[in-house]
């Protein structure tokens, strides 16, 4: 029960966060009409790996659908874990490994795309330093789990990634 105590606290404070932040993209700002990667924010999200950093570029994370384009380093995982929201990735740089639940290893390169349906167990990490888009068709929300399929903090994720949930 501790742990899932903890995760509830987590959704909130990520919220607050993505909420704080989208309101930063210049992306949504209706006078521009586009922005370059050198010109973007990024900034690490709250129950997601210290090596990733993500700016929102459209929508709401709290609200609703949204586009957010992540920079995750070399050797970062986002261990096993699924999202309510149809999570939809395009590689821009790098070389990445998509794992589904009761799937093949899937290696992302340059140009790659990946589509994750709502609440389908999966692992993400980068290769060779990833840049990507995330989009979800509504608010982006993250539940890590254990081998058992069980939900865990994303401290206790972070602890265990070797083994896939049943």
């Amino acid at each position: 029960m501790r742990n899932r105590r903890h995760v509830f606290w987590l959704y909130p404070a990520l919220l607050l966060t993505l909420t704080a932040f989208s309101g930063l993209s210049p992306a949504q700002d209706a006078s521009h009409a586009g922005l370059n990667v050198a010109d973007m924010k990024f900034m690490r999200f709250p129950g997601m790996p210290g090596c990733s950093r993500g700016s929102v570029q459209s929508g709401d994370p709290s609200k609703g659908a949204s586009v957010i384009l992540a920079r995750v380093a070399t050797g970062c995982t986002f261990p096993w874990h699924w999202h309510t929201p149809t999570e939809t990735l395009m590689i821009v740089s790098g070389v990445a490994r998509v794992e589904m639940q009761d799937g093949k290893p899937v290696t992302l390169r340059t140009g790659g795309f990946a589509l994750m349906p709502s609440k389908h167990v999966h692992r993400f990490s980068c290769v060779k330093s990833c840049t990507f888009f995330v989009h979800s068709d509504t608010a982006f929300d993250i539940h890590y789990v254990d081998a058992q399929g069980q939900e865990i903090s994303p401290d206790a994720a972070f602890k265990v990634r070797a083994t896939a949930p049943k």
